[in-house]
């Protein structure tokens, strides 16, 4: 369904409740599963892809739907490899569309027993029992960080350990380090020199672990304050010393006018003049940003040229394609390539666009908040929030947004 989006006041002010870390979330549950001894995970993600991994590994059955969670079939399938079971993996129709070749040709180079169903190098997967030993492996480090992850994860346990050498231009850096970050929390020790990571066989060691609150879904606040004529809004459960390399979005908002404290792991965003923002950014380590950054440079119609987001091309959409289709709606024109976004020019736009969220979270949370520079839009299929952040619309209406429905004999 179709829904209005406005801010009539374009003054955002209140606190707000953040979601658990599904990053987090998701790791902690496949160290869970790997731990001998067991332990506690509190302020657990409710977000569906969070839920649907916390399914498939409690789940009895030899075959498991894990819809379009991305991360899940990443790690699930590093994860299966390993265990005695015979599993066919499988989701949604974009999911079969997203590939996962490096990730099953490095495992069955160690002994796994992975193969297609349908077609080569994309799921759905047969995972048979394997006799997976360790060594060193060669993986394509271009595609993604996940993949990297997933091997990760499972390291500590393999028989003599692992050892990855990694290829190419390494994506998203950050989300390798908060795995091992996690894994050392956990008592896993690492060591990663140049394009080699290394990782001795041993055991995870049981912990107890409060989950922070998710630093990639503060990004949209973060855009809502830069574009709100005034602003103060205070976020709960994030930490400055945070794993997750998503908090790199402080520095970039800084530059667009959202200044920030810590207070008893609180972060208060506030707004303050804006400093002449960059016109060049590469978010090859983080692009998750990458909507909420471009959405955010277009409601204040700063150009900008934004690199490094090749992997944006195999997430729930084709983001790069689905951004300039978009921000089009809104008389932004953009120039794009398979790397790169580039915000040119500005027109106005006629009557109240409908933006579609091409089946995405990100999409759908970095586009409402333009409604502060554009007056009202339409945002179909809301619903697709659930995927990261469940409570989003409801905690826009606590800032001032309101949210309607937009029927046939009214949009």
């Amino acid at each position: 369904m179709n829904y209005f989006i406005e801010h009539p006041s374009k003054l955002a002010k209140g606190k707000v409740s953040l979601p658990a870390s599904k990053s987090l979330s998701n790791r902690a549950l496949i160290i869970q599963a790997l731990c001998k001894e067991a332990f506690s995970i509190s302020n657990l993600s409710q977000a569906k892809d969070t839920q649907v991994l916390k399914e498939a590994l409690e789940n009895s059955s030899n075959k498991i739907n894990i819809d379009d969670a991305g991360t899940s079939m990443r790690f699930l399938t590093a994860f299966f490899s390993i265990q005695k079971k015979e599993v066919v993996l499988k989701g949604s129709e974009r999911m079969h569309d997203r590939p996962i070749a490096p990730l099953v040709e490095a495992l069955n180079s160690l002994g796994a027993n992975i193969s297609y169903l349908e077609k080569e190098g994309y799921p759905p997967l047969h995972i048979q029992k394997g006799n997976i030993q360790g060594g060193t492996i060669q993986v394509n480090s271009t595609v993604s960080s996940q993949f990297i992850s997933a091997l990760l994860l499972i390291a500590p346990t393999v028989s003599g350990g692992l050892t990855i050498n990694l290829q190419g231009n390494l994506v998203s850096k950050s989300y390798i380090e908060t795995t091992l970050k996690m894994m050392s929390y956990f008592g896993i020790e690492s060591n990663w020199s140049s394009q080699k990571i290394q990782i001795k066989e041993q055991q995870y060691q049981a912990k107890n672990i409060c989950i922070e609150n998710d630093w990639s879904a503060v990004t949209f606040w973060l855009e809502i304050v830069a574009l709100a004529e005034k602003a103060q809004i205070e976020l709960n459960g994030l930490y400055r010393d945070s794993w997750q390399g998503d908090i790199k979005a402080l520095s970039i908002f800084l530059k667009l006018g959202v200044n920030y404290q810590f207070k008893n792991n609180h972060l208060i965003l506030f707004k303050e003049p804006k400093q002449t923002p960059k016109i060049q950014l590469n978010v090859i380590e983080t692009p998750d940003l990458a909507q909420a950054i471009c959405c955010t440079y277009a409601g204040l119609q700063q150009q900008l040229e934004i690199t490094g987001l090749s992997t944006l091309k195999i997430k729930e959409t084709n983001r790069i394609s689905a951004l300039h289709s978009e921000l089009g709606k809104l008389g932004i024109n953009t120039k794009i390539s398979q790397d790169s976004i580039l915000i040119k020019d500005f027109n106005k736009h006629i009557g109240i666009p409908i933006i579609k969220t091409h089946q995405d979270h990100r999409m759908a949370m970095s586009f409402a908040p333009l409604t502060l520079c554009f007056g009202k839009l339409i945002i179909e299929n809301i619903d697709v929030v659930k995927k990261s952040y469940p409570t989003f619309w409801e905690e826009l209406e606590k800032v001032g947004f309101t949210i309607a429905p937009a029927t046939d004999s009214n949009n």
